[in-house]
């Protein structure tokens, strides 16, 4: 253990630049980086073992290792820890270090050699509307909201991100909108309340659908919108307009051609769409190891060029490009919040200790991810019609 300990410590402080934290191992403390004042975070290392774990398996590692309690933080945030080492690009300086590198290759073997393994395996988890009830707003909007001052309620974040989405779209009374992974209908209900607007929703979640429609008769909107029970390869009819938020990410690229086609092919010639979606700015997608094995296995980040390439074979014009991923983690901020104070009130026998801290260190990802790592949230607008008016400036 003290090739992992002394090569982690060696790693944090020799690229850290821009701030400084503190460790305490065996009661011992060391501070590491080269920024001056004192130290933006402080982390209690219970176990060795932790600096095994994270050398080995990086954000996977050390999810696991808050799980088990290898670690804890006693001074600052979880989330900070994340974002220092996010924005100080540990694993590119490393990379770029020849001597750093087969010091870790080192740890590596070893652990292979003794045939090292972690105690803590995937477990499938049923999520119920419990857990999400405990975080999110009483719409269960579970996307990225949108911040008019760093002060906004979660309320405020996600009323602002449906309204906005509705003007971006230009939506207008009478107009026919279908909503492709429509959650629990939040949007398609803030559309026909404040726009007019008459509509569908389709989700594959059988929850998902018997929910939203119990929250669209409650709102007196039945007569209006509906939620259906269906796959996106399903749709049909004609829409004036077709938006989706946080699907495309969860789907497969192989199927983002038949994907983009349905849309263009139910979508009005005068018609727009838009396409919300976490997506990256990097030029490869490397996938997250913990996100992909404890919360979206077989998720993917969307690279705008995808988007755009897709696009442009359906012949569906682009005329807004926006990146609004600062503005998620405000959002995950009140998420992580609202997760910590009601954790509590969790079925103990369905949603036990490591299940609750595994949560939190995701949400702590969340508000990390977006303030320093190649991570983006696309809002792509588009239109059927080359020659449609637009107006000169953007929502």
């Amino acid at each position: 253990m003290t090739l992992a300990r002394d090569t982690f410590l060696h790693i944090l402080d020799r690229h850290i630049s821009d701030s400084s934290l503190q460790l305490l191992v065996n009661d011992k403390p060391h501070t590491l980086g080269a920024g001056e004042g004192p130290p933006a975070v402080t982390l209690r290392i219970h176990r060795d073992r932790f600096f095994n774990r994270v050398l080995s398996q990086g954000n996977l590692g050390m999810g696991e290792a808050y799980v088990d309690g290898d670690f804890s933080v006693e001074q600052g945030e979880l989330h900070e820890f994340l974002t220092l080492l996010l924005r100080n690009r540990i694993d590119q300086k490393v990379r770029g270090d020849p001597r750093t590198v087969l010091r870790v290759l080192r740890v590596q073997l070893g652990n292979m050699l003794s045939g090292a393994q972690w105690r803590y395996v995937q477990h499938h988890y049923d999520l119920g509307d419990e857990l999400f009830e405990s975080f999110l707003d009483d719409t269960m909007t579970y996307s990225c909201g949108y911040a008019l001052t760093p002060e906004d309620s979660l309320e405020a974040l996600q009323y602002n991100k449906l309204d906005r989405l509705c003007r971006k779209l230009e939506l207008k009374p009478q107009e026919h909108l279908l909503d492709i992974g429509c959650g629990f209908g939040g949007l398609l209900i803030h559309a026909a309340r404040h726009y007019g607007v008459t509509g569908v929703g389709i989700t594959n979640s059988r929850r998902h659908c018997e929910r939203g429609n119990e929250n669209i008769a409650r709102a007196g909107l039945s007569d209006r919108i509906r939620i259906e029970l269906r796959d996106h390869a399903s749709i049909d009819g004609r829409f004036d307009k077709v938006v989706s938020v946080g699907m495309l990410e969860h789907l497969p690229r192989k199927e983002y051609g038949r994907y983009f086609s349905r849309i263009a092919k139910v979508l009005a010639p005068r018609g727009m769409g838009l396409v919300h979606a976490i997506g990256t700015s990097a030029p490869s997608n490397t996938h997250d190891p913990f996100i992909q094995r404890y919360i979206f296995p077989g998720s993917g980040q969307v690279k705008l060029s995808e988007v755009a390439t897709h696009l442009e074979r359906q012949r569906l014009a682009i005329r807004d490009v926006e990146n609004i991923v600062r503005h998620y983690h405000y959002t995950a901020k009140h998420w992580l919040t609202r997760f910590q104070q009601n954790q509590h009130r969790l079925a103990p026998e369905r949603y036990g200790p490591e299940f609750r801290r595994l949560w939190e260190y995701y949400l702590h990802c969340c508000v990390a991810a977006p303030l320093a790592s190649d991570g983006t949230v696309y809002q792509v607008l588009f239109m059927k019609d080359y020659a449609a008016p637009m107006p000169l400036h953007r929502v």
